[in-house]
């Protein structure tokens, strides 16, 4: 939907705001197709989208516009440190990109969570991402540190893998953290 609005005489139009909310089971195809179309991911079986809009729902988003999913972050609470919220997967629509909509779904990931460090893994060949996350952590004012996790050789033999370096995003603004209100979606709290 687009809204209409006015400069001088002449109606342009505006794109819908993307809403920005918690996956449901619903949204796993979807999850998936803009996975694939985005090419750069590692893409998993749709059922692991599913699967994740069902059982990772609260540490994961997704941006709707016009009742499509166009965007989405996967991540989870890290057992072993329940306050580091581990990002799994960012994907943006070809029709989205270019518009700061995966920063702001990682914002609203960081809020919704609570998450006081955030970790995400990327691979060398990676500039996009890790300008992202960069990003991301000039905008919290949060140390940015990176090392390496998971070498070649962790992976199975029969693919080309390549190594993944931790991203370790600490500690996020708590002001951040404030902000969030249950029950009020991210487009609602941004046009307030």
């Amino acid at each position: 939907m687009s809204t209409p609005t006015a400069t001088g005489s002449r109606p342009t139009t505006r794109p819908a705001s993307p809403l920005i909310r918690h996956p449901h089971v619903d949204d796993g195809a979807q999850m998936w197709r803009v996975a694939r179309d985005s090419v750069r991911l590692d893409l998993n079986p749709p059922y692991a989208y599913i699967l994740w809009a069902r059982d990772f729902h609260s540490t994961s988003v997704v941006a709707e516009v016009d009742g499509a999913v166009v965007g989405f972050v996967t991540g989870y609470l890290r057992p072993e440190e329940p306050t580091t919220l581990m990002v799994w997967q960012v994907a943006v629509d070809r029709s989205q990109r270019g518009q700061g909509l995966a920063g702001q779904m990682l914002d609203e990931l960081a809020r919704r969570t609570g998450a006081y460090t955030l970790e995400t893994t990327i691979t060398a060949d990676n500039p996009a991402s890790r300008r992202l996350f960069e990003a991301f952590a000039a905008r919290h004012a949060a140390q940015h540190s990176v090392s390496g996790l998971f070498a070649t050789e962790h992976f199975p033999d029969d693919q080309d893998w390549k190594p993944e370096q931790l991203h370790r995003i600490t500690p996020l603004r708590t002001t951040a953290r404030s902000h969030h209100q249950p029950g009020v979606d991210a487009r609602a709290r941004s046009h307030s």
